[in-house]
């Protein structure tokens, strides 16, 4: 199991140069990053001595620059990049007494969007400068945290099939679309697995075994499991066996708002769930990022994990 690394807990002793520290997701030397720095010291500017900007140069740096934030002393962390980049950071946070602040700077931003965190930097800044916390809930897969979804199957394809298309055509939410009509066009391989959602046990031979924790996310797409969801669980989406071309259609129904509940997939809701399948590994997806994983696949909620700022 690729594991994630270990929450940093103990309070250190330390007086930060600033009181917010900000993280950011970028890349040295990439245009558009340099024009986020940009932005971002701008509007700091309006707020002096108050943030500290650090940029990560590569998702492998996440964790080390997260945790020496920590250790630096500051009680307010801020994630700057998409849903990876604020997944990562929660995860490290949760569970530490500190604060985290978001600034969207994704293709979807889901997580803020259902938060209500405005997307355009100076009015995420005004947020974090002036607002207040509110308690937030995480997903867990084998000790492995998530904000929005994990998955088995399919959807682990698919973003390997994104990561190229961005590479050749950029970042845009048409080629993530683009990309999960190519990757369901040629999938043959479904899963068989055991299931056992809050004690009761069923099987299935599925292509994608989807848990769902943001209820905005699913209403973004007009699917169902939103209640579940607001009701202090996951909502487990399991697409029954099918052939490419349904799968297609399936796709070309879910980028459309048409899938049916009825018809597209079976959704069960639940604050415990088990996944086992014949092989003792796969490649998870979450939040958009990929982890090969050892099972069986334990899901649960952590409740309360951590505290972000956002509007009432």
């Amino acid at each position: 199991m690729a594991k994630q690394e270990k929450f940093y807990t103990p309070v250190p002793e330390a007086s930060p140069p600033a009181e917010v520290c900000v993280l950011l997701n970028a890349s040295s030397g990439n245009a558009e990053d340099e024009a986020q720095k940009d932005a971002l010291h701008k509007a700091f500017a309006r707020y002096p001595g108050m943030f500290e900007l650090r940029v990560m140069e590569g998702g492998n740096m996440l964790a080390d620059t997260c945790r020496r934030a920590m250790k630096d002393g500051y009680r307010t962390i801020v994630a700057a990049g998409g849903d990876g980049t604020i997944s990562g950071i929660a995860g490290q946070l949760a569970g530490s007494g500190r604060t985290m602040g978001i600034i969207p700077q994704g293709t979807f931003n889901f997580v803020a969007r259902g938060l209500g965190i405005p997307e355009q930097i100076d009015e995420a800044i005004d947020l974090i400068a002036k607002g207040t916390a509110r308690s937030f809930s995480l997903g867990e897969v084998n000790g492995a945290t998530f904000v929005n979804n994990a998955s088995l199957g399919i959807y682990p394809q698919v973003l390997k099939e994104r990561e190229g298309t961005y590479r050749r055509w950029g970042r845009s939410r048409l080629a993530a679309h683009w990309s999960v009509l190519r990757t369901f066009a040629s999938f043959s391989s479904p899963l068989r697995m055991k299931v056992t959602v809050d004690g009761k046990v069923m099987r299935a031979k599925t292509p994608l075994a989807f848990v769902a924790r943001s209820a905005f996310q699913l209403e973004h797409f007009g699917l169902d499991g939103g209640d579940c969801i607001r009701e202090g669980g996951f909502a487990l989406f399991l697409a029954p066996d099918s052939s490419r071309m349904q799968l297609l259609s399936g796709a070309l129904r879910l980028a459309s708002g048409g899938m049916s509940s009825k018809r597209d997939f079976e959704l069960i809701c639940g604050r415990e769930i088990v996944i086992e399948t014949l092989s003792p590994s796969h490649v998870i997806a979450m939040d958009g990022e990929t982890f090969p994983m050892t099972g069986p696949f334990h899901f649960r909620l952590r409740d309360d994990a951590l505290r972000v700022i956002a509007p009432e």
